[in-house]
This record gives C-alpha cells, sequence and structure tokens, in this order.
C-alpha cells in the first residue's frame, strides 16, 4: 500500500509511477508558480495528482492529494522547503489557534501543499482556513463506536476517541527558531469519529478507495485508505485510527 493506493492510483514499481504519469500529462491543467507550474488532475472521486514542471518544463516531481469537504482554522507560523523539489514544501501550523497570540493552539503540526508555491502570501504568523486530507498507511484501523475502541487499546496510557498527535514532531523543539525543518515528517496519530463515508471509484484507473470525513481534535480531517486496509464496514459514528500522512491546501488560495 502507499499514498497512491490511497486514492485509487496502485502502483507496484517505479515503472507503474511512470505509466500514471504519462496517462495524466494530456490531462492535467497547469497551474503557473514564480518557479515553473503544476499540473494538475482532479478525478470526479476527488483523487488529485500535481506533477511539477519547473521553469525549463521538466518534470521534477509530483504529489497525490484528495479534494475534500474537510474545514479548519489554523495560524501557520512558518513555511517549509523540501529539498526533494524546488516545487515542495509544507507549513509549520496551529490548531485552533489561541486569538491574539502567535506559537499557540491546541497543537502544532505539519503538512505538506502540493500546491506549495501557488501561495504567494508568506507573511507569518497568519490566520487562515485549510482543508486537510490524511492518507492512510499499514496501521489503519476501524471500530463500532468508542467503546470498542476504548476495549482495543492495550496498556495504561489511552488515547482519547478524538486525539491527534504530531508524532512527526516527536523530536523537534517548537522554541528553536533555527531548527532546520525541511526533513521534519508531515505525519500525526490521530484518531476520530466518521461523519460522512463513501467507497469511491477513481476514474482512470477504476480501481476502489475509501474516503472518510472524520472529527478529531483540532477540527475535521479527510481520509482516504485503499480498501486493503479497511478490515469491516465502516459506518457513521463509528472511530477510526492509525498513522498517517498529512496534506492540505490553503482554502484562501
Amino acid at each position: 500500500m502507499s499514498n497512491l493506493s490511497d486514492i485509487g492510483f496502485p502502483v507496484q514499481s517505479e515503472q507503474d509511477v511512470n505509466q500514471i504519469i504519462e496517462n495524466l500529462v494530456s490531462i492535467v491543467k497547469p497551474v503557473p508558480c514564480p518557479r515553473g507550474a503544476y499540473y494538475v488532475y482532479t478525478d470526479a472521486s476527488g483523487a488529485q495528482m500535481y506533477l511539477q514542471g519547473n521553469l525549463n518544463d521538466e518534470l521534477i516531481g509530483f504529489n497525490p492529494h484528495f479534494a475534500g469537504k474537510s474545514r479548519r482554522t489554523v495560524r501557520i507560523t512558518r513555511e517549509i522547503e523540501r529539498e526533494s523539489s524546488e516545487l515542495d514544501g509544507g507549513f509549520y501550523a496551529w490548531a485552533n489557534p489561541h486569538k491574539g497570540l502567535g506559537e499557540s493552539g491546541e497543537y502544532p503540526f505539519i503538512f505538506d501543499a502540493p500546491d506549495f508555491r501557488t501561495n504567494t502570501n508568506r507573511e507569518f504568523p497568519r490566520v487562515c482556513d485549510i482543508h486537510l486530507t490524511a492518507f492512510a498507511s499499514n496501521d489503519f484501523r476501524i471500530y463500532e463506536n468508542e467503546k470498542e475502541y476504548d476495549d482495543k487499546q492495550e496498556g495504561e496510557a489511552k488515547s482519547s476517541a478524538k486525539s491527534f498527535i504530531s508524532s512527526g514532531l516527536f523530536s523537534f523543539d517548537e522554541n528553536d527558531e533555527s531548527v532546520d525543518l525541511s526533513a521534519v515528517r508531515p505525519i500525526a496519530l490521530l484518531s476520530g469519529q466518521i461523519k460522512e463515508y463513501e467507497l469511491k471509484t477513481n476514474e482512470l484507473t477504476n480501481e476502489k478507495f475509501y474516503w472518510f470525513l472524520i472529527d478529531t481534535l483540532g477540527g475535521e480531517a479527510d481520509i482516504v485508505a485503499d480498501p486493503k486496509l479497511v478490515s469491516s464496514e465502516p459506518q457513521v459514528g463509528g472511530i477510526v485510527s492509525g498513522q498517517f500522512w498529512l496534506s492540505g491546501r490553503l482554502t484562501e488560495d
């Protein structure tokens, strides 16, 4: 399983990835940015791919995303440039920011942005709305209700049915602004209650994937998951948990 298979692009090899890109090249829409352009594919299912082209029209990378329903207010305090590509990047943000304060809120977290360079307002700190998609991994779990979730947890330290732990920041000192964030991973351990869900079909590949809208600590999040990760039938009101890669977009842009 991979982030790609979470939105219906199953891949087993680099050749599979190249074939997906080849299929997308003729149907993507260009979105110019200061250092090149993003070439965006948006499926009716919500699955998205952001191909990256530099100023010489060379393909230099790509990122999956999902156009979901979630909305949450954050305070972005820093931007993060990635070494993988000059068009890769993300943001350091606080969920449910405290009014009138800088580095404060319910918790800090990092998310990558598939259209990072199109965000031209680079003044921080800055309060804005984002939509956040969490890509499931192998430890994804579904529980019928909060009681089952509580009963299945092992050990003395149990997390709430609505929790958000920024595991990518475990070794990061938030008070040290000189720290290089480029190597910090946009991942989180989270759990939340299912508000909506659907088994969707990627129209380009005809492959299925699950979408969930959940209520978690700090607000809503969309979750996408390869059907192979879903071991039981979801239901509204159920609980999901796991570790996720976070991809977000600023809704104002």
